[in-house]
């Protein structure tokens, strides 16, 4: 059965890095600006306060996990009226690496981020709100702790195959922050997630990941989701941001960009892999959304050139909006 959110991390390539955390009390307010795209933290035990790009007040309770997607700043301190101070490079650390503030053990925070292929990262981020609150009662959140945890506890123990460890446990972290979105209706724009949410759509979803070389036609899909083809068509162009069948040609591109990232598969053998009847007219549909021919992208992708300088000019569609505009502000300090 096709698992298109199975489908989707597996081309993200997660890497996840615990940085330590936090062990503060009194009182107290620290700045920090991430240097990752995607950070987690979960609270181990106490409270504080959380205010994202001076954003609203969130509580953060024990138990809580919350995940910060491209956020400039964040501010973790005892009462939000508190000034903050950047968070020093250099503190007082305990054996687990928790940095420790104030006076006290008010509040104990575990916190990562996640490293992705930067040429998929795109599709993780841009399927995500700037914040994702997990709260404790949520099975999501103690996993994403779990996690958390077992990252560092790996890492501080230096056993055999720590590294393959963290990355199983970096892709498990990746599934727990999507199924938080997708179980708490937190996706406010059209995208791939808020459309694999959608139950009425994800058969027709599943038929196009399940067999992406099929020339699949719309009455077909809408059949799949016992729609009318025209309610079908306007329905998942409001969820997802793409007409169906452009969908299709974007699944098919990002395949192709995997294969030519990673092997030496010629472009004549993807394009009958993924359904075109010819090498030319493989080539011109990967250019149009790509913004560059298949052998340009696999030529670049070799040489690193990063992702965002290759994103063609229907690329942000995919991806929602342009990462651009939701890049992290260099700053003095990594979160805990």
């Amino acid at each position: 059965m096709a698992d298109p959110l199975s489908d989707i991390l597996a081309l993200v390539g997660a890497r996840c890095a615990v940085t330590g955390g936090l062990r503060a009390g009194g009182r107290w307010s620290l700045r920090f600006r991430p240097d990752a795209a995607v950070k987690l933290d979960a609270v181990r035990h106490g409270s504080c306060w959380l205010v994202v790009d001076d954003g609203e007040p969130v509580r953060l309770t024990a138990g809580d996990a919350v995940v910060l997607n491209h956020a400039g700043s964040m501010v973790l301190c005892s009462d939000p009226a508190l000034r903050p101070v950047d968070a020093p490079e250099t503190a007082e650390r305990t054996p687990a690496g928790l940095r420790c503030v104030g006076s006290g053990d008010d509040v104990a925070i575990i916190g990562g981020h996640v490293d992705v292929d930067p040429a998929a990262a795109g599709l993780f981020t841009s399927a995500l709100p700037t914040v994702v609150h997990a709260r404790a009662r949520s099975t999501e959140a103690a996993e994403i702790r779990r996690l958390l945890e077992r990252i560092a506890d790996e890492d501080a123990r230096g056993l055999p195959g720590a590294a393959f460890a963290a990355d199983q446990h970096a892709q498990l972290l990746l599934l727990h922050v999507l199924r938080v979105g997708l179980r708490d209706g937190a996706l406010s724009h059209p995208g791939w997630l808020r459309l694999l949410a959608d139950p009425q759509l994800r058969p027709a979803v599943n038929l196009l990941h399940a067999d992406p070389a099929r020339p699949w036609g719309l009455a077909e899909l809408a059949a799949a989701a016992r729609m009318s083809r025209s309610h079908f068509a306007h329905r998942f162009r409001e969820v997802s941001g793409l007409p169906p069948l452009t969908y299709l040609a974007h699944w098919r591109v990002r395949l192709a960009e995997r294969a030519l990232r990673t092997s030496d598969t010629t472009v004549a053998a993807l394009a009958e892999r993924l359904g075109y009847a010819s090498e030319s007219s493989f080539s011109h549909a990967f250019t149009r959304v790509a913004g560059v021919s298949p052998a340009r992208y696999r030529r670049e992708s070799a040489a690193g050139r990063p992702a965002a300088e290759r994103a063609g000019p229907t690329g942000a569609a995919w991806r929602n909006q342009p990462l651009a505009s939701r890049t992290s502000r260099p700053g003095p300090s990594r979160a805990g």
